[in-house]
């Protein structure tokens, strides 16, 4: 789903007060506690994370799940080791309803793609 809004603030406030609200806040909160000195900003109608002109993650409810929009996660992890058990597109990760997003790995997937995105190595599509 997209929310026609100008800040995060007003974001976080147009999305239900249901198990995708919480799944996207947790989600939140661990990108920016890996990396508190990004910017959260609206992209593409969505929450974004990054520098002036240059994300590194968006991130969404959708009607089904929330998405978190990394670029390409083969060049993050080939294997897919560390997102093993998610559902995943190229470039997103759908947390359901019963997604574990507890799971330490996702912690370290965050680390990986923000440490990769700042050494300049590609993370995109």
């Amino acid at each position: 789903m997209l929310y026609d809004v100008k800040t995060p603030e007003a974001y976080l406030e147009a999305l239900e007060d249901d198990w995708r609200k919480s799944h996207l806040l947790h989600i939140r909160s661990l990108i920016l506690g890996v990396a508190p000195d990004l910017l959260e900003k609206i992209n593409y109608k969505m929450l974004a994370f990054g520098t002036e002109g240059q994300e590194v993650f968006h991130l969404n409810a959708q009607r089904g799940y929330v998405s978190l929009y990394v670029g390409n996660i083969e060049r993050i992890d080939p294997d897919r080791s560390l997102l093993s058990g998610y559902s995943m597109g190229k470039g997103c990760i759908r947390f359901r309803k019963t997604a574990n997003i507890d799971n330490p790995n996702l912690v370290t997937f965050i680390e990986k793609v923000i440490d990769m995105w700042r050494d300049g190595a590609p993370t995109g599509c």
